[in-house]
């Protein structure tokens, strides 16, 4: 995958291990993902142990929760509640800033 478009300091983070690129920075309660997804990126339906929150910085998501697909741009913002089943793509080179907040 090609450089992130985060700048040097985000990209000095600790990466996070996955299907597709993230730096991770934690604070109290929150991790927050600089998150870099490949076109192509399919992730299976799957949960989280907290409720998150993110925002199209670059490209497009293609997120399904609920059985209903939605297209998130950029400058959008998304909301999965916790444990909530959701499925993702992408078609084309995709970055998020994602906040996935603890109980």
């Amino acid at each position: 995958m090609g450089k992130p478009h985060f700048p040097e300091l985000i990209r000095a983070l600790p990466e996070l291990e996955g299907n597709f690129h993230a730096f991770r920075l934690t604070a109290e309660n929150c991790e927050v993902l600089f998150a870099s997804y490949p076109v192509g990126t399919v992730i299976e339906p799957h949960t989280h142990p907290s409720e998150n929150v993110g925002v199209v910085t670059e490209g497009e998501l293609i997120l399904t929760k609920g059985g209903v697909e939605t297209r998130i741009g950029q400058g959008e913002w998304y909301h999965l509640d916790y444990e909530e089943v959701h499925a993702a793509r992408v078609e084309v080179a995709t970055s998020t800033i994602e906040f996935w907040f603890s109980r």
